[in-house]
């Protein structure tokens, strides 16, 4: 629990609009889905949210938290790729559609800048992500 709570406060500390970013992704992929759990894709966004929550929960005890993290959300990759061809079949009229292209759309852009963190890490910056 310790190591979460470290976490929690790393995530806290690094400059706005992070903290504010990280916290919807978290509301859009942990929360989300308790309201549509009778759907698969609810079911796919929790599992592969957790999963990449665990992988984090490695890197950051391991290294700390960089730029690395963004692996975290390599699960993210066949859940969007999944989603995204699923599109023609979603009513995004609804409270569900609406909650689905919002974590679409928000996952996309997240997995956008953990590539580029991950890039940046593997090129040298091993700095901290966290406002100094």
């Amino acid at each position: 629990m310790q190591l979460v709570s470290s976490f929690m406060k790393s995530v806290f500390s690094m400059r706005a609009p992070w903290p504010l970013w990280v916290t919807m992704l978290m509301a859009l992929n942990m929360m989300g889905p308790l309201f549509f759990l009778h759907t698969l894709e609810a079911k796919a966004v929790l599992v592969s949210t957790v999963a990449g929550a665990l992988l984090m929960m490695f890197i950051f005890s391991r290294y700390g938290f960089v730029r690395l993290m963004g692996l975290g959300h390599i699960f993210w990759i066949p859940l969007v790729i999944w989603l995204g061809i699923r599109i023609p079949e979603i009513a995004f009229d609804t409270p569900f559609g609406i909650w689905l292209a919002l974590v679409l759309g928000a996952n996309f852009i997240s997995l956008c800048i953990d590539i580029l963190d991950v890039v940046f890490y593997l090129r040298g910056d091993r700095e901290p992500m966290t406002a100094h």
